[in-house]
This record gives structure tokens, C-alpha cells and sequence, in this order.
């Protein structure tokens, strides 16, 4: 008889999720400031985006950064699949040291800025996290949450630059490069991970049916 192979554990989906508009979205550059909430269209994403998320089927878990505004739009994400919203500091948003609060329309003015966009990985805020630890974190903290939840579906709701570091991680895609990935407020971007190594499944998606998220 021949013997049949055991059967391979499914890939782990891990759908990323970025916050909700807040009132200072692409005014200022918040880091990791407390206090900053969604905006009331922000509120209105966060619906939206649990509306789109409720239609797939055994989400095992909903992750969020402790940041309040990933944890507002977390909220409607977990109470539709009838779950808790559990914290995972690995998700939360760059540190950007001295940066914090000030305005993008006067950053983008300063010399460094160039840097940011061009060559990151090369780039440390002031006081704050460089570019490559926020990937290494951003990454190492997905894998613990795959190791934690084999061949399931689960929501991670975390800020742009770090969903950015992780679909150019999972794509091969050199950091310096990851500034050409948009992460829009609300946006879904899906990565399923297996034994092959990762496969993108979509990136950006702020609306429509969320079909490529179907298990076969």
C-alpha cells in the first residue's frame, strides 16, 4: 500500500488592516502621540470595513496596535465577528522621535525628508525608531501571531508604514522601495503565509468583495 502523505497545515491568512481617518490625517505626522481618535469618517471606514470583513468566514482572531486609533477601528472588526479585540504592541506605528506632531507640509521641506522617501532604510528618526526596526518589528511580530494561529484567518489592524514594511518583507521587495506601496486610511492588504513562504494576496483594497479571501 502506498502510504498517504500527511496533510499539509493551510496557510495562515493574515489580513492587515490600516486605521480610519483621524482628524489630522495627512496634515500631521502623529507617531505615536496618544489621545488621537478616529475622525467621525473615520468612524464611518471602520463600519465599512467590518461590513466587507463580516463576509468571510472563522476570523480567529482581530489584533489591533495599542494606539486608539487602531483600536476604534479594530472594534466594529471584532464585534462583527463576534470576538475581542486583542493587543499586539509589535503593530503599533513607527516611533518618530522628535517628529512627533509636526506638520508634513513643513517635514516635507527639511533635507532628511529626501531620505525617507528614497533611501529608508538608511534613515533613523530623530530620537525615534529607524526604518529597519520598525520592519524587523513589524515582521517578527506576524510571525509570532502565525505561530500562534496555524492555518487560520486573522485581522491585524495596524498604520501605514509598518503594513507597508510588511507587504514589501513579504514580496521581496528591498525597503528603500517601500515608499511605492499606498496604504490608504481603512485599506485591506491580505498575506498568506505557508510552508512556501508568503503570498500576497491583495494590497490597498478599500472596497468591493473581498472574494481572494475565500478558502477553497
Amino acid at each position: 500500500m502506498i502510504p498517504v502523505p500527511p496533510r499539509a497545515t493551510p496557510p495562515t491568512v493574515v489580513v492587515l488592516v490600516r486605521h480610519g481617518l483621524t482628524p489630522t490625517t495627512g496634515k500631521v505626522l502623529p507617531g505615536r502621540a496618544p489621545g488621537l481618535r478616529l475622525s467621525e469618517a473615520g468612524r464611518r471606514q471602520a463600519e465599512a470595513a467590518a461590513t466587507r470583513l463580516g463576509r468571510l468566514e472563522r476570523l480567529a482572531a482581530v489584533y489591533a496596535s495599542p494606539l486608539d486609533r487602531a483600536r476604534e477601528t479594530a472594534a466594529p472588526i471584532a464585534g462583527a465577528a463576534k470576538l475581542r479585540v486583542r493587543v499586539e504592541p509589535a503593530l503599533i506605528e513607527c516611533d518618530v522621535g522628535e517628529w512627533t506632531g509636526q506638520r508634513l507640509r513643513r517635514l516635507r521641506q527639511r533635507p532628511e525628508w529626501r531620505v525617507v522617501q528614497h533611501h529608508p532604510s538608511g534613515f533613523r528618526f530623530p530620537g525615534g525608531e529607524s526604518f529597519t526596526e520598525m520592519q524587523a518589528r513589524m515582521t517578527a511580530g506576524i510571525e509570532r501571531l502565525i505561530a500562534r494561529h496555524p492555518g487560520e484567518t486573522i485581522v491585524a489592524v495596524s498604520h501605514a508604514d509598518p503594513i507597508k514594511a510588511a507587504v514589501a518583507h513579504a514580496l521581496g521587495t528591498p525597503l528603500d522601495l517601500f515608499q511605492r506601496i499606498a496604504i490608504s486610511p481603512a485599506s485591506i492588504s491580505a498575506i498568506a503565509y505557508g510552508a512556501q513562504g508568503p503570498v500576497v494576496l491583495m494590497v490597498n483594497s478599500v472596497d468591493g468583495d473581498l472574494a481572494a479571501l475565500v478558502r477553497k
